[in-house]
């Protein structure tokens, strides 16, 4: 285990995401322009502003690590390929829903280590609430009122699961899922949320389970994969391999968010078909 992991450097972590969480709420509480980018996803000034927050107090931290975020130029993979240790951000994830204004918009920020995401911190604006984690110290979801309580996986039931799905990007893969899983257990209710809440619900024993059959980049799902990971799930593939990040792709493949790590949960992919 890496010897930065500490208390210390978690709250720290949790504390910049707060503070451009603020930066964000300064945009949405106002109006803002729209921009769209080369890939068609919307940017907003208030991913810059949070952008420009995390990287300058990442960059004040004792130990110096590079950043990788979803708004730098230092995307190139020649740049990072020899990065064992570097700074995982996305800003402002979910700003199709921070466009329509639903709240369902966070800030995260992982540490990512030999391509394994060893700290995470994904903060809510809208609610003021954060999931974090690091690996040795547990996993913790943080209150508006500044409550702080352990989160754990949950042991799933056969007879009632709850799926969450992408409130944006679902699909007719997510479908077959959907109705395989319920073949084998029953009924299946499903939640419908954005950005990486959907992953934090599964750590924090709310959900059973999220198939996202869809594209995802590796800044939209680092933080919250620590956040589940140490909450006792997995985050695979659909082979069941883990998701591995500071890949010269930066895409992530078709993936699970697992919780009852006693469920074969690749069982009930079913694609193309």
């Amino acid at each position: 285990m890496t010897e930065l992991l500490n208390e210390a450097l978690l709250s720290e972590i949790l504390d910049i995401a707060i503070d451009a969480g603020k930066e964000i709420l300064d945009v949405y509480e106002n109006e803002f322009d729209v921009e769209i980018k080369g890939d068609g996803s919307p940017l907003t000034m208030a991913d810059q502003h949070a952008h420009n927050l995390i990287e300058h107090r990442l960059g004040k931290l004792e130990t110096v690590i590079p950043v990788l975020s979803e708004e730098s130029s230092g995307k190139v993979f020649e740049k990072r390929r020899n990065w064992q240790r570097f700074w995982l951000v996305d800003p402002l994830d979910g700003t199709k829903e921070f466009v329509k204004r639903n709240g369902e918009f966070t800030v995260n920020i992982a540490l990512i280590e030999n391509g394994m995401p060893i700290l995470g911190v994904v903060h809510t604006p809208v609610r003021a609430i954060s999931h974090y984690a690091a690996l040795g110290l547990g996993a913790f979801r943080c209150e508006a009122n500044g409550e702080v309580n352990p989160i754990h996986v949950r042991k799933s039931t056969r007879e009632v699961m709850t799926m969450v799905a992408s409130r944006s990007h679902a699909g007719a893969d997510v479908e077959k899922y959907q109705k395989n899983l319920e073949k084998d257990a029953g009924e299946v209710q499903v939640t419908n949320m954005g950005s990486s809440l959907k992953i934090c619900l599964v750590a924090e024993g709310k959900a059973d389970i999220y198939p996202r059959l869809g594209p995802t980049s590796e800044w939209d799902t680092a933080a919250a994969h620590c956040v589940l990971m140490v909450a006792g799930g997995k985050m695979v593939d659909i082979t069941g391999k883990p998701l591995e990040y500071n890949k010269q792709n930066i895409l992530n493949p078709w993936f699970l968010a697992c919780g009852d790590p006693e469920i074969d949960w690749v069982q009930y992919v079913e694609v193309g078909a």
